[in-house]
């Protein structure tokens, strides 16, 4: 059976005068919205480069997000009575 849908996400960016982004992300999937933030922090010995708040900023929402889809989908598996798959061991140093 095929499957297509669409779901919309909308980004906005905030960076104050000491340097610090916000990220605030809202994955809308029509049947739920999910809400990520992120936040970037620029050492005010560093150089002002606004993209790189940016993207950090952006990431650790996107990131706040795909944490809370899988869990979404966790639940999900388990509430049709289906064993949830196991979680990779992490490694490295958290985003």
């Amino acid at each position: 059976m095929a499957h297509t849908s669409e779901w919309k996400v909308r980004l906005h960016l905030f960076e104050d005068d000491e340097g610090t982004t916000q990220a605030h992300l809202v994955l809308e999937t029509g049947a739920t919205k999910i809400v990520g933030r992120g936040a970037a922090h620029r050492h005010p010995a560093d150089s002002d480069v606004p993209e790189i708040g940016d993207e950090l900023a952006a990431g650790r929402a996107m990131n706040n997000v795909a944490r809370q889809l899988i869990r979404a989908a966790e639940r999900d598996i388990e509430g049709v009575g289906a064993a949830c798959p196991s979680r990779p061991q992490e490694t490295g140093w958290p985003l």
